[in-house]
């Protein structure tokens, strides 16, 4: 049973519009808690968010049980989890500590010698989690909407059609840099880490006795190929290929041995998601086996899609960002798109999808939120140009600012010197101050696991 918030009076509970925020702080977290407090002060805005969080969390569930974590305090928690890119640890500390965030919460302040009441570790990502990346996506487009109506000017004026400015960036997963060797390691590595869990667990394994000297023998093979492979030095073809087929060895043994213990424990009672856990790293150190094999030894070029990036993040893409350092990014890239008043309209994760293919959906999702007319102007930059996009647009939008990569005919230099083309496009570099804001507070890199955690 869960509640939208806490609504009995209580004097130890200060009420969200009387909580004093540290207007002067430069952290990221005052700008958020003054924004969920107008929230918690707009009583229609907050009715639709509420509507949303019931219709998402509360769908199909019984109205009676034990006492949840309310509506109010899963928004706040997940608005600062997301918002500071915070870890579990992290979001610990500040849900059990941080007195602005507990008086957000609506937490009572305990009377002296009366223990706090705390958040564990466990309830934080269960309950945050479940804002997914819909819900928030709704979340946020009601916020957007309501946002518009604070710059309406006086005496009934309608709304401003928007003025768009549509960019990416690469939000990064959390993974190290990518090698044959290194992603070796990491598999060969996670089976004899689970091979000892199972071990531990009471599982019959036998022949596991001597696995930190496996983990040993394996490490010190990988640390030998890479120092010879990275380095120069005489003779260093004939040393690489003899320190591989050596890592190679070390590899194949290992992979032998931990197919034998999965035949093993499926005559166990064993919990099936740990033997598939060790059954996908078995697949993973067979994978790398062999990509090593090819690429060091027979000197193959591995194609692109027989590339894993991560085996923890298998979902990362390898972005080249065209810049001189860095020139690669491990993750997706992330657009946003925002209006003349910085607030963001539009944003998606694009996976396994370039530039040039989102002027059409962005247009589609505005136009579809806010009506025909509402979007007054679209600009991009160049990784957005295509023509026929141009002219399809230019159907549903008055104004669209698409530099055109190349050489440009007569007509199309003149039209890129007009008076509002030209305006339009120098006003687009705020959009760059607005993803700057986002990779200041922690959104340059997602802490959290999986695609989903990505997602949201």
């Amino acid at each position: 049973m869960r509640h939208n918030f806490q609504s009995q009076p209580d004097l130890q509970i200060t009420p969200i519009e009387k909580i004093r925020l540290p207007l002067r702080s430069r952290d990221a977290l005052p700008p958020m808690l003054a924004g969920l407090q107008w929230i918690g002060t707009h009583p229609p805005l907050k009715a639709e968010i509420f509507a949303l969080l019931e219709a998402k969390i509360l769908a199909g569930k019984k109205a009676t049980g034990r006492t949840g974590m309310d509506l109010w305090q899963i928004l706040v928690l997940g608005v600062v989890c997301l918002g500071l890119d915070a870890d579990w640890d992290r979001m610990e500390h500040i849900a059990d500590y941080d007195s602005r965030v507990r008086q957000m919460l609506g937490v009572p302040a305990a009377p002296w010698g009366e223990e706090d009441k705390r958040f564990g570790h466990q309830t934080l990502r269960d309950n945050v989690a479940l804002l997914d990346d819909e819900l928030l996506q709704r979340i946020n487009a009601a916020i957007a909407a309501a946002g518009r109506e604070v710059f309406v000017k006086k005496g009934g004026a309608p709304v401003a059609a928007l003025e768009v400015k549509v960019d990416s960036y690469v939000l990064e997963t959390d993974v190290h840099f990518p090698t044959d060797l290194n992603l070796l390691w990491d598999a060969g590595r996670k089976c004899v880490v689970l091979v000892e869990g199972l071990r531990d667990s009471g599982h019959a394994l036998p022949g596991w006795r001597k696995f930190k000297a496996w983990r040993r023998q394996l490490k010190a093979c990988e640390r030998t190929a890479s120092q010879i492979v990275y380095r120069g030095g005489p003779n260093k073809e004939a040393r690489v290929k003899s320190a591989v087929r050596a890592h190679l060895g070390m590899g194949w043994e290992l992979s032998a041995k931990v197919r034998e213990s999965l035949l093993g424990l499926c005559d166990q009672a064993v919990d099936a998601t740990r033997w598939e856990r060790l059954a996908y790293f078995h697949g993973m150190l067979d994978k790398h086996l062999d990509l090593v094999k090819r690429r060091l030894l027979k000197e193959e070029t591995i194609p692109a899609h027989e590339k894993v990036f991560s085996l923890f993040e298998p979902h990362t893409e390898w972005i080249q960002k065209g810049k001189q350092r860095p020139n690669v990014a491990l993750g997706h890239r992330f657009l946003v798109a925002t209006d003349q008043h910085q607030i963001i309209q539009n944003y998606d994760v694009l996976l396994q999808a370039a530039e040039v293919e989102q002027s059409i959906p962005v247009a589609d999702r505005l136009l579809g939120r806010f009506g025909t007319g509402s979007v007054g102007s679209r600009s991009f930059d160049k990784g957005f140009t295509r023509a026929a996009d141009w002219e399809l647009l230019r159907l549903y939008v008055p104004t669209v600012v698409v530099p055109k990569r190349g050489r440009k005919s007569v007509a199309e230099t003149a039209r890129e010197n007009g008076k509002q083309f030209r305006a339009l496009r120098h006003q687009h570099s705020a959009v760059e101050s607005d993803i700057n804001s986002l990779e200041h507070p922690g959104l340059n890199r997602c802490l959290d696991v999986g695609l989903d955690g990505y997602l949201r």
